[in-house]
């Protein structure tokens, strides 16, 4: 049994009955439910709004943009598919198309491959028809054919007839006269004849045979396109044979072109130099034990967690303003990067991420600037591994790019960190599934960057494509793939190791159930994905990553070179207060924090004393406390307080006139603008804040006081931004739908199809195609209760209150008060409409 016959037994299975549908409305009317269910899922876009019935869905799916967007959801091969399609005759029958795909020799890829090729075709009502008349809509071939304008992928030009429709009668007799062909008496016969000639392999073989070496290597330049080529006005002897027998027809007067059934010959019958007809296989790079990747995936989870806390941390008190465009200015993302010892181009992902978790965001004051968010503190309180959760789970759906920082858009201007214009909708799909292909691969096995990019290119031909901006921005090699999509991939996976998603590149365990797969086998089948929530997905990631991550400790190992030595990271309260009293030296496995005069002020201007200071050191060491350590918190200490700074403009006192003098012979005070008012007080031209950093630079160690003469205490609060949202993704077309409505979207075109093509019985007055009903109001009236006592259906012209009209099919059951409540077969409910608004009835053909 041919193809053809199991694709028609399958028509009539769902009730397509025996007649070929006419039109691509007919194909869809054929269709079961599935059916129709398959097509608004592939093509989410043809639901907003929902069809009134199959003859405006086939509208839809017809339109350009909609074709447009379905064409670049199709793989290689489907493409490929409809390219050949397109260079075919209209209708095609199905060994055609197969001719134009595996050529004279075949292929048995090819053949296996393409009937799932034409069956996703026709599913997503891109070619319609049984496989003896298979058509491609409309749009699609206007889209995929040859044009001078538009090449077609498969180089191929234009037809005989095509390029001979212009050319002058006596021009085409003499082409084939030259040909070898008998002269006809009119030109649509003669360009018949020609066609048949170069379609007949035998012929056309004998016609080449006599052709000189140098026309043939002329061939040989344009077979597989471009099939343009530009000649002089007395062209070589050649290109004058060519020209003469029709192998070459002119396009303009130095322009000609080599006609399809032409090249289709000189390539053996086939559309495409390289048909894939399989998808290329990912390759393995490197296998590890799964142990091993899991181990590295967890630590580098944990430096992705230390670097987002180190970024938001040194933005504590506020940020770096907001460019007037918006985003970061480089000189601010340069400082950044050398904050975290890092690129820029990796700070600004560090940005980004912080950003989409909804972490980091602009105050929206005048002179706006950059802040954590009022979530970054209960970030800050989850357990590490949640933690890690909640800012790996929206870097999978954020549509924000941060490899494009650096470039420039399509206008010429910079793209900068956090500003417009970094949203790739495709970007969320490629990080799926380039996670999703190395999740192909056994347990700790890493792929092949080059295999993974074009697996994806193949996947998505036609969405890979970029603008020239997206392609100059930083991060490509010369040696890799520089379309979009690949750069999306390559980001992905760089960024994925940064998130400890893959270790040594390959997934890791947690990165498996956060994306619902298949855990290793060491799993249990209680942690098999399949299905659930994102929540309970990030859950359940988050666990498999907890026992991996290093335990918090509560301790740290003083020493005598006044630095302390955290052998692990340390929990939430004592890495706060440690911050306070040390300045980070160097971070790590074990974190470095050094004692210094300005770290101990500081943790006494936050309102500390000295034995406060000396019981929080004895309390979180290990080790005694060193002597130099006790004498340096004392002698700050001793000093902190002893002169006061308050508000004047400002002013300093001090008990000890001595210190007040020698401040004023301190050539470095000029810049206050200090002058004694009494033994023990100075005032400044300075603000208190001033005044205190000067002094400070000065090396004493002034505290500021109240009104009152009270110490103040200044604690390092936070700086917050109010409540803010995380962006949102930028869609990439409409949302998926689900199955409930999809359901109710079925069922609604197949209600409105039936009244659409209801039958009707002829009125005594005829009505104009596409116009509503008219009847007066006595003959409504009974027209509609003869069919309610009857349980008959009627059709109805019906306006509603907006002055929209359409046309309904209705079974009225109860007809009273001037309204008629009946079934609506359009709606598929029961509905009640006001007499006065049913412009005219007519009764439905007994059929």
């Amino acid at each position: 049994m041919g193809i053809g016959e199991l694709d028609r037994e399958a028509h009539v299975a769902e009730g397509t009955g025996a007649a070929a549908p006419r039109t691509l409305a007919e194909a869809l009317r054929a269709r079961g439910d599935e059916g129709l269910a398959a097509l608004l899922r592939a093509r989410p876009d043809l639901l907003n709004p929902v069809p009134n019935d199959l003859t405006q869905l086939a509208t839809r799916a017809g339109t350009r943009g909609s074709v447009v967007r379905a064409l670049e959801r199709l793989d290689r091969f489907a493409l490929q598919t409809a390219e050949a399609l397109a260079v075919a005759p209209d209708p095609a029958p199905y060994p055609v198309l197969l001719a134009l795909l595996t050529g004279d020799e075949g292929d048995p890829a090819i053949e296996a491959a393409l009937p799932g090729a034409v069956a996703l075709l026709r599913e997503q009502a891109l070619v319609w028809g049984e496989d003896d008349r298979l058509r491609l809509v409309r749009t699609a071939r206007e889209l995929l054919s040859p044009s001078p304008q538009h090449p077609s992928p498969t180089g191929l030009g234009p037809t005989v007839a095509e390029a001979t429709s212009g050319m002058s009668p006596g021009r085409v007799q003499e082409i084939i006269g030259a040909a070898g062909l008998r002269a006809t008496h009119d030109p649509v016969s003669a360009v018949a004849a020609l066609t048949g000639l170069f379609t007949d392999r035998a012929r056309m073989g004998a016609l080449l045979d006599g052709a000189p070496p140098e026309a043939l290597a002329v061939l040989d330049r344009l077979v597989w396109g471009p099939p343009y080529g530009e000649v002089t006005a007395n062209p070589a002897p050649p290109v004058r044979w060519l020209r003469d027998r029709g192998l070459l027809l002119p396009v303009s007067a130095r322009t000609m072109v080599l006609p399809r059934e032409v090249a289709l010959h000189l390539r053996g019958g086939r559309a495409h130099r390289a048909p894939e007809p399989v998808a290329p296989e990912v390759a393995v790079l490197r296998e590890h034990r799964p142990q091993v990747v899991d181990g590295a995936a967890a630590g580098q989870a944990y430096t992705a967690l230390a670097t987002v806390e180190e970024l938001l941390k040194s933005w504590d008190k506020g940020g770096p303003q907001v460019l007037r465009a918006g985003g970061l200015s480089v000189r601010d993302l340069r400082r950044t990067a050398a904050a975290l010892d890092v690129t820029e181009q990796v700070a600004a992902f560090w940005l980004e991420l912080c950003h989409g978790a909804g972490l980091l965001a602009s105050d929206g004051e005048a002179d706006e600037r950059y802040a954590p968010t009022p979530a970054y503190d209960d970030w800050l309180d989850l357990p590490p591994a949640e933690r890690w959760a909640r800012l790996v789970t929206p870097w999978l759906a954020s549509t924000r790019t941060s490899g494009l920082v650096g470039g420039q858009d399509a206008k010429g201007r910079a793209l900068s960190a956090l500003g417009p214009d970094l949203d790739r909708a495709a970007a969320p799909e490629v990080r799926h599934r380039v996670l999703g292909l190395l999740a192909t691969l056994p347990p700790g096995a890493a792929a092949d960057p080059e295999t993974l990019f074009a697996r994806l290119r193949w996947e998505r031909p036609l969405r890979g494509a970029g603008t020239a901006a997206e392609n100059t921005g930083s991060g490509s090699g010369p040696s890799l793939p520089d379309d979009l999509r690949s750069r999306l991939a390559r980001w992905a996976l760089a960024e994925a190791e940064l998130l400890g998603l893959t270790g040594r590149g390959a997934l890791s365990a947690p990165a498996r159930a956060l994306l619902n797969l298949p855990l290793a086998e060491a799993a249990s089948p209680a942690d098999e994905g399949g299905g659930v929530e994102e929540s309970v997905a990030a859950e359940r990631a988050a666990t498999l990553l907890a026992p991996l991550l290093p335990e918090a400790v509560d301790h740290v190992l003083l020493q005598a070179d006044l630095t302390a030595v955290a052998p692990g990271p340390l929990r939430r309260p004592l890495a706060d207060a440690l911050a306070v009293l040390a300045d980070v030296e160097s971070k790590g496995g074990a974190t470095v924090y050094r004692f210094t005069p300005g770290s101990v002020r500081r943790a006494l201007d936050s309102g500390l004393t000295a034995s406060d200071l000396h019981d929080f050191l004895t309390a979180h060491s290990r080790t005694p406390v060193p002597q130099p350590l006790a004498y340096l918190v004392d002698d700050v200490a001793r000093r902190h307080g002893h002169l006061r700074v308050g508000a004047a403009s400002a002013y300093v006192r001090c008990d000890d006139d001595t210190v007040l003098g020698e401040i004023l012979a301190d050539r470095r005070s000029a810049a206050l603008g200090l002058r004694r008012l009494a033994p023990t007080v100075l005032a400044a031209q300075a603000d208190p804040a001033a005044l205190l950093d000067g002094l400070r630079a000065m090396g004493y160690a002034p505290a500021a006081e109240s009104a009152e003469g009270d110490v103040l205490v200044t604690r390092a609060d936070a700086y917050r931004t109010p409540a803010r949202t995380a962006p949102v993704p930028v869609p990439d077309g409409p949302p998926a739908p689900d199955a409930t409505l999809l359901h109710a979207a079925v069922k609604a075109i197949r209600a409105g199809d039936r009244a659409a093509t209801a039958v009707r019985r002829e009125p005594s007055a005829p009505t104009p195609a596409g116009s509503l009903p008219r009847t007066s109001s006595a003959e409504t009236l009974a027209t509609v209760q003869a069919a309610a006592m009857t349980g008959s259906a009627v059709w109805i012209g019906y306006v509603n209150a907006d002055g929209a009209a359409s046309q309904r099919v209705i079974a009225p059951v109860r007809v009273e008060g001037g309204f008629v409540t009946g079934y609506d077969h359009t709606a598929d409910e029961m509905r009640t409409y006001p007499l006065h608004r049913i412009t005219g009835v007519a009764e439905l053909a007994d059929d």
